[in-house]
């Protein structure tokens, strides 16, 4: 038995389906997980000690690779003072000002501790502020796991296939409107038969839930106009996409303002952290100034708060994201061109650093779409590319990231894998 198998016994009977994220647990895609004592730039050492090139990422945050210098020194300089305070620290106010810097749109920020949390208090904001009690969210848009948007969800929900998680009220979920993503119609009607009660709309602006799909021509923009028309805040959920897509998010790439934006994972340069921001006028209704709860213990944690800074910093480099840009097109082209020489039909939605792969020979624009792949092929393919040394997200609803550390050898070799894992198809 190897060392991953072993692990994973022992973790079997002590941790719900051995693993505390359930993406994790290789179901979608059969096997056991293997688990990852080190990390370092593109690659993961196993327990096995098999070197592994990462399309994961932990999920996006690793956008400089893994165990980077500048982010370690950060933490370690950050930790001689301590890892806790429960008071207010000068990291907090540094990390403000640096995404009120990057995303114009945010003009006050709140910290809290993950992406979940930043997106379940963004709502109870908006329902606060707008005294509406509806809000509609899209199939396959997957916002954390709170009561109100875990409702036709995408990521592991969408993985396991229950989008719809037990324990939920129903009459929470009335509350919350499910439209199809893309759908300019479905919209109009929501809003029709709902006058005046929709809290708001929140959107992954370029989906990474349900694989990586993006947005029609003019369909943010027409998101834009239908909320303020009828009184709603605009929720961008930027945890996956801020920092990613461009340094100001989906919104600086589309020239959308959204009025309220939620982020996570790029901020904490690899720890726990979230955060949501926008109008000042909404954020104002926040405690202490607003009668808005919300709060976090470890909110604004200096060890994540440091670790976030070096990531941010970094990307003050403009020639990241071409790099990026760059690292994502070889990646799409080598995947279309070996499936186009065997006839395997195939779609590589790709934006910089994000992309996804569909066994499908229709264009992917929703949730139905994407469930036309052949997740059967996908299967073949995650385990081809696994037993060469690269790693994909174990299941074909996920998107895949890259990072500058994949620069050079790392995306070459994996571009071969790739292509020589179609061919077996």
């Amino acid at each position: 038995m190897s060392s991953s198998e072993q692990l994973f016994a022992r973790a079997f009977q002590l941790i719900p389906g051995g693993v505390n994220s359930p993406v994790r647990a290789f179901r979608s895609v059969g096997g056991a997980p293997f688990f990852v004592k080190s990390a370092h730039g593109a690659t993961l050492t196993t327990a096995d000690d098999r070197t592994l090139i990462d399309f994961v990422c932990t999920w996006g945050p690793a956008i400089h690779g893994h165990n980077h210098p500048a982010i370690k020194a950060a933490i370690a300089a950050a930790l001689e003072n301590g890892t806790s305070f429960g008071t207010p620290n000068p990291y907090e106010v540094e990390m403000a000002e640096l995404i009120v810097k990057f995303i114009p749109s945010i003009k006050k920020v709140r910290m809290t501790s993950s992406g979940t949390e930043a997106t379940m208090s963004a709502i109870r904001l908006a329902r606060g502020f707008t005294k509406r009690d509806k809000i509609i969210k899209f199939s396959g848009c997957y916002h954390g796991h709170s009561d109100s948007l875990l409702i036709k969800a995408g990521s592991g929900a969408l993985t396991h296939g229950h989008p719809d998680s037990a324990g939920i009220p129903a009459s929470f979920a009335r509350e919350t409107v499910v439209l199809p993503y893309n759908d300019r119609a479905a919209l109009e009607a929501a809003f029709a038969a709902n006058p005046g009660q929709i809290a708001c709309v929140i959107i992954e602006a370029y989906c990474g839930n349900v694989g990586f799909i993006m947005p029609d021509a003019g369909y943010l923009a027409f998101l834009r106009e239908i909320t303020a028309k009828h009184g709603a805040l605009l929720i961008f959920d930027e945890v996956m996409t801020g920092f990613r897509i461009a340094r100001g998010g989906v919104q600086e790439r589309e020239g959308i303002t959204p009025d309220l934006t939620c982020l996570g994972k790029i901020i904490g340069g690899g720890l726990p952290v979230g955060a949501f921001g926008g109008r000042a006028d909404v954020m104002d209704y926040l405690a202490p100034l607003g009668p808005v709860y919300q709060a976090g213990t470890l909110s604004g944690n200096p060890l994540a708060m440091a670790a976030g800074i070096a990531s941010l910093r970094m990307l003050e480099n403009r020639h990241v994201y071409a790099t990026l840009d760059t690292l994502g097109s070889q990646l799409r082209d080598a995947v279309v061109v070996a499936a186009k020489a065997r006839g395997i039909p195939v779609q590589v939605p790709q934006c910089g650093s994000m992309f996804s792969i569909f066994f499908t020979d229709t264009p992917v624009r929703d949730y139905d779409t994407a469930l036309k792949g052949d997740a059967k092929r996908f299967t073949k393919f995650f385990h081809a590319c696994l037993a060469s040394g690269v790693y994909l997200a174990p299941s074909a609803y996920e998107a895949g990231f890259i990072s500058t550390a994949h620069n050079g050898e790392a995306i070459d070799r994996a571009c071969e894998v790739m292509a020589d894992a179609i061919k077996a198809l």
